[in-house]
This record gives structure tokens, sequence and C-alpha cells, in this order.
């Protein structure tokens, strides 16, 4: 089967394990299109080609590029007629234009499609994003959805199609490992992880509970944006900044070092009225490296924890502060929490077990000349 994904995930070289998780696959010729550079609002992402083996990778310009809701690719037309695939996997959300204008395209050429969705709020598009999402609902194949909640707004804003809950991305357990020894005698390392340094992600939060905890601890913060410079002055506040380390924007080549240094990773995101945790992907990395986790529960951060975490109610400041403090004087604690994680991640969220899920749908979609979409 042939199948063409369109992703400017992929742009990132971890991600593209999954590619050649997919096309090691004998029945599946993958063919992936990315833009070469993303402008994100945290700054420029740029193509590294890094996990390539197994499929052909295409790089084409897009249009509107930074703009999620309006970029597309202008030459994927010409690429369909050219690779005249039997599935177009769009990995993009179903109210985007460049969904849209992909869906009607391989329609064109007799192709299948499948869309892929983190949305886990029901949201109200204006004009014309209402319409673009009804007409992608009621013509896509199949939906991919990155957590359980997503599964709930699709279902309730109309699509009736087939749909399975599954990450975009899982992690590669051999990049992402634990460290044979760690140094007992270094104090507690905590670590934040996030892109962008915003208020919903927490991190005021975390510096207000580690300012609490006794004895030598230190604290990582990767990652950068608007919050940083006040955030660099709340630890000054706090009295604690010769303790925190800001080590700005980690990238995913040097994620797996900056995770296997830590003892403890936190994920305090909180819920704003538009935004909740769609799924924390630095959670399972940090798990992979048998780093104990702890984490908010904001939108899907407990369905990816499970039992193999610590749980506390988002922005609940002394919460946060009370189960780093049980995992400060409890180090069997932290192996224990670390080396479920690592089980929890082995048996859920391999990238060759998210890859063989995703093939698994593109043989649903195509056993047969159409899908039956459910009344």
């Amino acid at each position: 089967m042939k199948i063409l994904l369109l992703s400017k995930a992929c742009l990132v070289g971890s991600y593209q394990t999954k590619l050649e998780a997919i096309a090691r696959h004998g029945d599946v010729n993958l063919t992936v299109i990315v833009p070469p550079v993303w402008l994100d609002p945290a700054g420029p992402v740029t193509l590294e080609r890094i996990h390539t083996e197994g499929y052909r990778l295409l790089v084409d310009q897009i249009r509107f590029n930074g703009q999620f809701h309006m970029y597309y690719f202008p030459t994927l037309k010409r690429r369909l007629h050219q690779i005249q695939p039997d599935l177009v996997h769009i990995d993009e959300e179903p109210y985007n234009l460049a969904t849209w204008l992909a869906l009607r395209q391989a329609r064109r050429v007799g192709a299948k499609t499948l869309f892929f969705s983190w949305q886990n709020i029901v949201r109200q598009y204006p004009f014309p994003f209402n319409l673009l999402e009804k007409q992608v609902l009621a013509k896509v194949d199949y939906g991919l959805v990155g957590n359980r909640a997503s599964a709930e707004v699709w279902r309730q804003k109309g699509y009736c199609g087939p749909l399975r809950v599954t990450p975009q991305f899982g992690v590669d357990a051999t990049l992402f490992q634990p460290l044979s020894q760690r140094d007992p005698g270094r104090g507690l390392v905590i670590g934040c992880a996030n892109r962008r340094l915003v208020p919903e992600k927490g991190v005021d939060l975390v510096l207000r509970a580690v300012a609490k905890l006794p004895g030598v601890w230190r604290l990582h913060i990767a990652g950068d944006g608007p919050d940083r410079p006040s955030l660099q002055n709340l630890a000054y506040q706090l009295g604690i900044a010769d303790r925190v380390q800001f080590d700005g924007v980690v990238t995913s080549a040097q994620m797996p070092g900056f995770l296997q240094q830590l003892d403890v990773l936190v994920l305090a995101s909180r819920t704003l009225p538009n935004w909740k945790e769609q799924f924390g992907r630095v959670l399972v990395e940090a798990m992979a490296c048998e780093v104990a986790v702890v984490g908010s529960n904001s939108g899907e951060i407990p369905n990816v924890i499970g039992e193999a975490g610590l749980i506390f109610p988002e922005d609940d400041e002394t919460a946060l502060h009370q189960q780093l403090l049980r995992l400060m004087q409890s180090p069997q604690l932290r192996d224990e929490l670390g080396q479920n994680g690592r089980t929890r991640v082995l048996n859920h969220y391999t990238q060759r077990q998210i890859a063989d899920e995703t093939v698994a749908v593109y043989r649903e979609i195509l056993a047969t000349g159409h899908i039956i979409h459910p009344s």
C-alpha cells in the first residue's frame, strides 16, 4: 500500500524514528512530505535529517508559514499525481486549511484520507474554518486522536466515522534510556522541560514549591519564551537563584542527555479556558530514562502517567511541594517509580508500538474499497 504522509511535526529528527518503524512493514511504501522549516512562535523549527531509512522524505515549501490554521502545501496537487497514493495521512487538525485542501486533492486521485488531532476542548471557530471543519468531518475516512478527551470532542462535533486513540509519536527507548549510575552525593536534581516558558506550563509554581525544600537540591529549567525574565526574577526573589539553572532550548537530540541527569521531572501544567495539557510528551521521555515524574492533573497527564508517577492538583503549590518532599526523602520511591515508568513506556509508548498501531489503521482503511461510517 502506498502511503503519503503530510507532516510539519516530522521536521524533528527524533520523531522520524516512527517513520522508519512504519516503513519496516513489508506492505508499506511510505513517502513523507515536510516543509524545510516551520516558523513556530517559540522559534523556527528546521528540518533535521536524522532517521530517514526505508522511506522517501520530500521537502516542499509551504505558504503562510507559521500560521496553524492557514498554512498549506501549494505543490501537493502535483505530488499526488506523481505518487498516486492509496492513502493520504494528514498529520493535522481537521479545521485547518491544509487538511481541507489535502482531503479534496486526495479524493481527486482516489486516495483515502485520515486526520490527526490533539484538540481536547470543544472550540467553535469562525468562518471559514467552521465550514472547513464540517466538510472534513463529513468526508474524511478515519480519525486518529492523541488523547481520550479529543475523541469525545470530535464525537460532540458530529464526526461519526472510525476513530482511534493513539499518540502522534512514541519514544525511541534506545535513545531515551537510564544512566547506569547517578552520583548519590550530588543532592536531588529536579527538572522542567517545556519548549516555551509560558504561564500555562506552571514553571512559576515549581519554583515556589522547590524553594521550600530542605537539604541539597538543584532545579534545571529547559525552554525559552516570554516568561523567562519573570521566572528568573522570581528565583531571585525566592532566594534560590544560585540553585536554579535556565538551560534554554534543548533540541530533540539533546533531550535524552538533559533528562538522564535528573532524579525528578515535573510537568506542572495548568488548565486555561482555551487550553489544557494534550499529552505531555516529556513525561514519557523522562519515564523511559527511569526518571521519577510528577505531574498536575491537567488534561491527559494522569492518563499518561498512570501508576508510574505522582499526581497533584493543578496550581496547588503545597501539594506539589509535598510530592517533591516525598521523593527527596525516599530514594527507594524514586527508583521504584523510575522503573515503573520505563516499564509503562515499553508496554505502551514506544515508537514501534505507535507505528504498529498506525499501520493497523492503514490496513483497516484499505482492507475494502470503502469505509462504512457508523450511523
